[in-house]
């Protein structure tokens, strides 16, 4: 008789544009796991709150959408990673910037899916970062590309503060 493997839940981190998505859909598509992007998943939602709240709809580095939106998206995304936890692989796609620097985390995600977590930081040069961003065109980095220096002296970079690997894309 076979051994069943617990299903596992992958978080695939870093910042805007270093190739979180395209990491993981590769991932998904080698583990045949469930894939939720933060951005597929919930930005229908966010576009039309922001927008109907006078806001700019593709603005995603504002206090009002840091204030408003941020954690419910992730706590969308953790629903409906928990629904799929009972059957397959799940591979949650999202910057978690201010998460993946609490040292704790990792063990809450453990002990809220009870599953084994897996981080994944992905990375890149700066250059293909920013021609990457170009090339995308998604209104949601017109602002970074506005003053691409100051957004850079304002992002937090560094690789999360547990146990993790790590992805050059």
């Amino acid at each position: 008789m076979a051994s069943i493997r617990m299903p596992r839940l992958y978080i695939i981190c870093g910042p805007a544009g270093v190739g979180k998505s395209t990491y993981g859909k590769l991932l998904a598509a080698e583990l045949k796991a469930c894939l939720l992007d933060s951005d597929t998943a919930t930005e229908p939602v966010v576009k039309a709150g922001m927008a109907f709240g006078g806001e700019d709809a593709n603005d995603r580095d504002s206090q009002v959408y840091r204030d408003i939106f941020r954690l419910p998206v992730y706590e969308c995304l953790y629903a409906t990673a928990l629904e799929n936890l009972r059957h397959v692989d799940v591979i949650l796609v999202g910057p978690f910037t201010s998460e993946i620097r609490d040292e704790k985390w990792l063990a809450a995600l453990g002990e809220k899916f009870r599953v084994e977590v897996e981080v994944i930081f992905v990375t890149c040069d700066e250059e293909v970062r920013l021609a990457r961003i170009r090339k995308r065109a998604n209104p949601r980095d017109a602002l970074k590309l506005r003053d691409w220096k100051s957004y850079l002296a304002g992002s937090d970079l560094r690789p999360p503060a547990f146990p993790h690997q790590i992805v050059c894309a």
